[in-house]
């Protein structure tokens, strides 16, 4: 498979693969810095309600997303399965609670669909499009777009320790 060669458009895309409510969504391998288990979390006054708080992550402070808030999936339930994953967005680390981690997985760009237009709300710009991979359908999201101008700067905030 070739990637961004002259001769083609076709390129391969990795992704982390997880779950979220009985969904599967990927983010880029590239912007992912680690996967860890959930941990005890310092809640944060007046944070937006989708953050459930800081972490001290080898000395960093790491602001946490709980993602079904975000996407208004309701709240995560905790279980052994539970994880953070750890990705660089607009400058910020930022700590994303997922239901699951299922899988690294390699595809060919010719498997990503544009959203299809239920897709086209405003709240839904974070969406780079939809794969078809074997019987699956997996969501890609735009870690760069999850989060509006002013819920970026709480954010940097959070990590800043403010």
């Amino acid at each position: 498979m070739e990637k961004n060669s002259l001769t083609s458009d076709v390129y391969e895309i990795q992704l982390v693969v997880f779950k979220l409510a009985n969904e599967f969504y990927g983010i880029e391998i590239s912007s992912v810095q680690e996967i860890i288990k959930i941990q005890d979390i310092t809640r944060v006054p007046k944070a937006p309600a989708f953050v459930e708080g800081v972490i001290n992550l080898r000395g960093k402070i790491v602001p946490i997303i709980d993602l079904r808030k975000r996407f208004e999936l309701g709240q995560t339930e905790r279980t052994k399965d539970t994880r953070v994953i750890v990705v660089e967005t607009s400058g910020n680390i930022v700590g994303f609670i997922v239901d699951l981690v299922t899988e690294i997985l390699r595809f060919s760009s010719d498997s990503l669909e544009p959203p299809p237009p239920i897709f086209s709300g405003i709240d839904a710009e974070y969406i780079k499009g939809v794969a078809k991979v074997d019987e699956r359908l997996i969501v890609l999201l735009d870690i760069n777009l999850i989060f509006k101008g002013e819920e970026e700067e709480s954010l940097k905030m959070l990590e800043a320790g403010k």
